[in-house]
């Protein structure tokens, strides 16, 4: 439902992803953060103070029930995102679901319904689409300088040896948790779109922490057409390897380091400013073979991408920055990894 002025957007949850990943891309692409939500009196007050003229609920319903948001964001822990995206399309809003999508297919499935029937625009924020590693791997793609390639390589590894008391620790498949479907969404997701379906999945996933209750080091390969996917997901890497390794039949491309958005945005730094997304010249990729090298410079990474099309798509002037149906068929490859880690077999993705 866009207003014929400033699009308005509605927050639910003012945690890590509500206050660092959603409300300074809202504001950067020119929508007004109109209302939050969060039960946390903390997080109320510094929502108050960073965005003055929002209105702050202490539930998601008060949200829900207005209509003068035009978009409402989902930015609260997975088990929540299934009803609360109904409620919202159901009362008129447009909206976007932080990943992973839902925690299972059959309530993804549920979500696109429900945006068909009643016409609400829908979009699922899978960011790292837009990642500077990530967009560089698209130009050097495109580029064809690699040639035909058959293997696809892609990291998220981290070192964080303790087990964190939050809800993506937690074993209740309602949540959602561990590396599989926090970091799992993102890398299938970007196989996904660079080769398409991958057409089966072999899967191990690992409890190395003590205590852990959820996977903390992952591997996934995944057999697309001529390519297949090794993907890996760690809390438990002491030293980390490489961001992206793509082999191809006349060049590889070797990528270290991670998107700066992240950093950036925890040190308090805000879009739009002429450097944002922009990696330093130590971390630029390198593309070649043996040892016949050049370097490759990094593009900037800009998360504000997604809300400029999602305003656009809002406004009719262009679709929305993922499909829906992109991340469903994301769950249906980690659901298929699940099955896969239990046997220890590849499965095929349904």
């Amino acid at each position: 439902m866009a207003s014929e002025t400033q699009l308005r957007a509605g927050i639910l949850g003012f945690g890590f992803a509500g206050r660092i990943f959603h409300a300074p891309f809202l504001a950067a692409a020119g929508f007004e953060v109109a209302a939050i939500s969060t039960s946390n009196v903390e997080r109320a007050e510094q929502a108050r103070q960073e965005y003055p003229d929002a209105d702050v609920f202490p539930s998601a319903e008060a949200i829900i029930g207005r209509d003068d948001v035009d978009l409402i964001v989902v930015a609260t822990p997975n088990s929540s995102h299934t009803g609360l995206a109904i409620a919202a399309l159901e009362s008129g809003h447009d909206v976007v679901v932080d990943k992973p999508f839902a925690p299972t297919v059959t309530e993804a499935e549920q979500i696109i319904a429900t945006a068909q029937d009643t016409g609400g625009v829908l979009s699922v924020f899978q960011s790292r689409r837009f990642d500077s590693d990530f967009r560089t791997v698209q130009a050097v793609l495109a580029s064809g300088e690699l040639g035909a390639v058959h293997r696809f390589e892609s990291r998220f590894e981290r070192w964080h040896p303790r087990v964190q008391p939050n809800w993506r620790e937690s074993a209740d498949p309602a949540d959602a948790g561990g590396l599989l479907f926090d970091l799992g969404a993102h890398l299938v997701d970007q196989f996904i779109t660079l080769f398409g379906v991958p057409r089966s999945v072999y899967a191990e996933l690992h409890r190395i922490r003590p205590g852990s209750e959820v996977p903390d080091d992952v591997f996934l390969a995944l057999q697309g057409e001529g390519v297949t996917g090794h993907l890996w997901m760690s809390a438990v890497a002491a030293d980390l390897g490489p961001r992206f390794r793509l082999l191809g039949s006349e060049a590889a491309f070797v990528k270290s380091g991670m998107d700066p958005q992240e950093v950036a945005l925890l040190a308090g730094l805000r879009p739009p400013s002429p450097e944002w997304g922009r990696e330093s010249v130590t971390e630029y990729g390198r593309i070649g073979s043996v040892d016949t090298w050049r370097t490759v410079e990094s593009l900037a990474g800009d998360y504000t991408e997604f809300y400029r099309r999602m305003a656009a798509a809002i406004s009719g002037a262009g679709d929305v920055p993922v499909d829906p149906a992109d991340s469903l068929t994301g769950l249906k490859v980690l659901q298929a990894a699940q099955l896969s880690a239990a046997s220890g077999s590849p499965t095929t993705v349904a």
